[in-house]
């Protein structure tokens, strides 16, 4: 079979089972896992050794890592420090050693028990959180336990993938083998401990330096010369880079790529970064999970039905009562307890890389590696109903609506999302800020960037007329969207794509002038400001101060030119996309506002004659005489 038939096959399998189990509730994971055993060599046997494409797929877990690196803002570390590092550490060691006490009861040897008790301690991130979406739980208290929870245990695949070699038999020396065959070239396999030490730690200062102060350059080289493939080709160049380097050193490739995500945390191209490799993470995580399920020994699960059920059973039941305990224990509601610990009762995505792994530093058998793969893929496929009879024995669902919003959806959930913090977006930004609202920002001009984080602001680097870039700033949960951008055409496209794809939020927008501020109203704006319209107003009030108008006079002068402007800007409006009659319009109405206007505020001085300054301040309601 040629490569190009297999890819084809892959990706076929891809596209149909994908969406396919999320409509069916179950989600994509299950899905890919399905399509794998239907397409391997004991169903259809459309593909043959699925060795080569695993490879390539691994690299999806190494992006994975790469992206909740990125995460790891100090600012959510500390939100979330103790369902982190309280209730996620303690579910970690608990269950696993529950798990391990369980799997010594069945026979395992004590190291088998402790590798598989570690191992299947995970959850699956991407089930349970598509879940909690879908049942209004991810902003609320159960959220962030969860969310805490299975962020602890995505950071304990790095420590698991070091220390499981140690768990070979044969030691340290076959540990050591067994990790240079896992992750490929090690240039400093024959050097002494403690020079492989300080390579390693070498290697470690090399990504946090390299990351911090290298990149940098780099991105706003590229960032001026508004190549986004070329973007894109660098974020991937520094995965495969960091992954490679810890490679290189005898460490996980994977530990390369989170510790790289780490350091570009607090980065400006955070957003962008993030935006440009979740595709390929997508895409390649699919395919592993595709690879694991064509790689299931069906042989051996079907002969071992009774074996897989009580494991499956066993798995799902110990996990969740030891993490329902864990939750009272840390004073949560015994609903709220109980929610969190059926969604996480499932195995996790993870559990697939680290049996596989096991198996290659021969941890754990084939045969028990496959039933452990198997039993988790049956456990993530029982969890969407296992979480709805929790709800209907507990008769009343989690609590969901007046919660408080999950520490790490704050950033993502702005109040406003302001396009543009130049000049005219940094008045919008200063203004909701000093009142307690909370912005996130989008701006494309690396100076102006380096400006403003040089001031303390947050802004992050990116193109606002990129769908998947305002999803990334929170355009789906943000009430209002400012689009100030000093770009005519780019302010058009960008409030065009946010009402078509954001009907929620109340659109407004920067207008260049009236022409301008028609186009964006027929797009869709709710409010347009013409960018110099008030401050001309104000220097004309204060030009006629300097020609010896008293300054309520002058005052007064610039609020019926307003009101007069405004009326005219909507009488003309149904004429704008008639150039020639609008053009007539536009010509025959500024002599008559001139006389009006000039008529009006005679009238208005007149009533005043006998008024005091501050009341002639206030406002006029015959100004137009009606």
């Amino acid at each position: 079979m040629t490569v190009l038939t297999q890819v084809f096959v892959y990706l076929a399998a891809a596209v149909v089972s994908g969406p396919a189990a999320k409509r069916c509730g179950l989600g994509s994971v299950l899905g890919y896992l399905v399509a794998g055993v239907a397409i391997g060599p004991h169903a259809l046997k459309l593909v043959g050794a699925v060795e080569d494409v695993s490879r390539a797929a691994e690299f999806g877990v190494v992006i994975l890592l790469f992206l909740i690196g990125l995460e790891l803002r100090p600012a959510l570390l500390w939100n979330l420090r103790r369902a982190i590092f309280g209730l996620g550490l303690a579910q970690m060691l608990a269950v696993a050693a529950a798990l391990a006490a369980g799997a010594v009861v069945l026979g395992l040897t004590g190291r088998e028990a402790i590798a598989a008790g570690l191992i299947l301690a995970l959850s699956s991130t991407a089930i349970v959180l598509q879940l909690l979406d879908e049942k209004g739980l991810r902003r609320g208290p159960v959220g962030m336990a969860v969310f805490g929870v299975l962020l602890f245990q995505d950071l304990a695949v790095i420590p698991l993938l070091a220390f499981l070699p140690l768990l070979a038999v044969g030691g340290a020396a076959a540990a050591h083998d067994a990790q240079a065959a896992a992750h490929g070239i090690n240039l400093i396999g024959d050097w002494p401990a403690w020079a492989q030490g300080l390579a390693v730690l070498g290697a470690v200062l090399a990504l946090v330096v390299g990351g911090r102060y290298l990149t940098q350059p780099v991105f706003r080289y590229i960032a001026r010369a508004g190549l986004r493939e070329a973007f894109t080709a660098f974020a991937l160049l520094l995965v495969v880079g960091a992954a490679l380097l810890m490679q290189l050193v005898g460490m996980s490739p994977a530990l390369g790529a989170f510790l790289a995500g780490v350091v570009l945390a607090e980065s400006e191209f955070r957003r962008e970064l993030e935006t440009d490799i979740e595709p390929f993470r997508g895409l390649l995580l699919g395919l592993f999970f595709i690879t694991v399920g064509a790689g299931l020994n069906v042989p051996l699960v079907l002969s071992r039905p009774v074996d897989l059920a009580l494991v499956v059973l066993g798995l799902m039941v110990l996990k969740g009562l030891v993490m329902f305990c864990i939750g009272l224990l840390f004073r949560g509601p015994w609903r709220d307890a109980g929610t969190a610990a059926v969604a996480l009762s499932q195995g996790g995505e993870f559990a697939f890389v680290l049996l596989t792994f096991a198996v290659t530093t021969r941890v754990l058998g084939a045969d028990l590696a496959a039933l452990l793969t198997a039993a988790v893929a049956l456990s993530m496929a029982a969890t969407p109903l296992a979480l709805t009879a929790w709800e209907r024995l507990a008769r009343t669902p989690a609590r969901s609506g007046a919660e408080p919003v999950n520490a790490f959806e704050e950033e993502s959930a702005p109040d406003a999302l302001i396009i543009g913090f130049g000049r005219f977006g940094q008045i919008v930004g200063r203004v909701l800020t000093a009142n307690g609202f909370t912005t996130s920002v989008l701006e494309s001009s690396v100076e102006q960037i380096e400006l403003l984080r040089r001031f303390g602001r947050r802004v992050y680097y990116g193109d606002g007329a990129r769908l998947d870039l305002l999803r990334a700033a929170g355009a789906e949960r943000a009430k209002v969207l400012v689009v100030a951008v000093d770009d005519r055409e780019k302010a058009t496209e960008i409030v065009e794509i946010a009402r078509e794809t954001f009907p929620h939020l109340k659109v407004m927008a920067r207008a260049f002038d009236r022409r301008h501020a028609y186009e964006l109203l027929d797009k869709g704006a709710q409010v347009v400001e013409r960018e110099t319209f008030e401050g001309g107003l104000a220097m004309a009030a204060e030009t006629l101060r300097g020609l010896g108008w008293r300054a309520y006079r002058a005052e007064r002068a610039a609020r019926l030119f307003r009101l007069h402007d405004e009326r005219m800007f909507e009488q003309l409006r149904p004429l704008w996309g008639d150039e020639e009659r609008f053009t007539i319009a536009t010509r025959e109405s500024s002599p008559r506002m001139d006389d009006l206007l000039r008529s009006d505020l005679e009238r208005a001085v007149t009533r005043a004659e006998g008024e005091t300054e501050e009341e002639a301040k206030g406002p006029d309601p015959g100004a137009f005489g009606c």
